[in-house]
């Protein structure tokens, strides 16, 4: 690469995705050949939502631009009008800071009005995940969308590198780097128990689990009529057994939920619920507990790594690539009970991640280093071959 330095921004809307983005933007922030531009918008600009945009300050990122586009609806009426105000939003704010490339994780509704935002200002897209398949949320179109708006793919595993070219895009564009969220848990020193305990006003009990679940947003059934039957399961463990909760996302029913969670959590001493934990503390909590259930890819981009079970409820991870160390089950009590006793008598300490085994970060800026010419990726070959 010749001239000025590359900028590359960032775009993150949640807790979760910047997780994922956190080790990359550590690696570009030390690069002398980057300039790291952050962007923050949706969910991290919510009171709601905890302003989780101050994590990321505090983490040594300063700001270069924040985009409000989030109504406070749960409805589709409410995430489609969002997504109208993100793309007018970030098309301002991308217009001003002219990126070589907008780098993006995953497949969420403010991912997808960034890079259709970045379409027309031209600007190439590195999309960070793509190709996986997640059936039972309307995550899977929004991630397949974004995968045909982007133009560098740095997917986690082969399976979703094959389904990429096979949509048309050229092998020489994508990138099988393993998951920036694996790099974080091998380069962070975890909290011990007490100090988790002090730090979260918590007291664990003899078990303990991780909770983490989202809307469904394609299930035929309501979020909440699912989320019920696993508070009742967890209902019929007993006092003994610690709940720990984190909050659902900005998604269509996720107030909904976040209610029911909180009446839930106000009612029953061994149960806790946090808006948001932090990387740290997140990751630190799924190495302590004995096992993380709900329907977050957490479960099963992460969990493995740290040896632990998870238990998958529904199907909003459909399709995922998996660890032997996850167990599905129904959104129905009897079955979460019945996958509940598996995963704690379910030894994982030889289980292997299929997300990799770090350095996925590396992997990712070396491809990024080895693009002469950002403003030429614009123009894409279609392949039109079977990967």
């Amino acid at each position: 690469m010749t001239g000025m330095k590359p900028k590359i921004c960032v775009l993150t809307g949640t807790r979760a995705e910047y997780g994922l983005l956190l080790p990359v933007m550590r690696l570009l922030t030390a690069d002398p050949g980057f300039t790291l531009q952050v962007v923050a918008t949706a969910a991290h600009l919510s009171p709601e939502f905890g302003e989780t945009w101050r994590v990321i300050e505090q983490d040594g990122f300063p700001l270069d631009a924040k985009v409000e586009m989030l109504l406070s609806s749960d409805t589709g009426i409410g995430t489609a009008k969002s997504v109208g105000l993100g793309i007018s939003g970030l098309a301002d704010a991308l217009d001003r800071l002219s990126p070589d490339l907008l780098l993006v994780v995953g497949d969420r509704f403010e991912i997808l009005a960034a890079a259709q935002a970045a379409l027309f200002l031209r600007i190439p897209v590195g999309h960070i995940a793509g190709g996986d398949v997640t059936e039972g949320a309307m995550d899977e179109s929004m991630r397949h969308a974004i995968t045909k708006l982007a133009h560098l793919h740095f997917v986690t595993n082969e399976v979703a590198a094959r389904r990429v070219r096979r949509m048309g895009e050229s092998p020489d564009r994508v990138f099988v780097t393993g998951s920036p969220g694996v790099d974080t848990i091998l380069s962070l020193e975890l909290m011990d128990r007490t100090a988790l305990e002090q730090d979260l006003g918590f007291t664990f009990r003899p078990k303990n689990l991780l909770i983490t679940f989202h809307p469904e947003t394609l299930a035929g059934r309501p979020a909440i009529a699912q989320f019920q039957e696993l508070l009742d399961a967890l209902d019929e463990l007993g006092p003994d057994m610690g709940l720990l909760f984190t909050r659902p996302n900005a998604d269509t029913e996720g107030r909904a939920l976040n209610r029911v969670l909180d009446e839930y959590a106000a009612s029953r001493p061994n149960a806790q619920a946090y808006t948001s934990l932090g990387q740290l503390r997140y990751l630190s909590l799924m190495a302590q507990v004995d096992a993380v259930v709900g329907n977050s890819s957490s479960g099963l981009y992460e969990t493995p790594t740290l040896k632990k079970p998870t238990v998958n409820i529904g199907d909003r991870q459909k399709g995922r690539v998996r660890a032997a160390s996850i167990i599905d089950c129904a959104a129905e009590r009897a079955a979460i009970l019945e996958a509940l006793a598996k995963a704690l008598a379910l030894d994982c300490s030889t289980v292997v991640n299929p997300y990799g085994q770090g350095q996925a970060s590396e992997k990712i800026l070396a491809a990024l280093k080895g693009i002469g010419d950002f403003k030429a990726l614009v123009r894409k070959p279609f392949y039109d071959r079977e990967g």
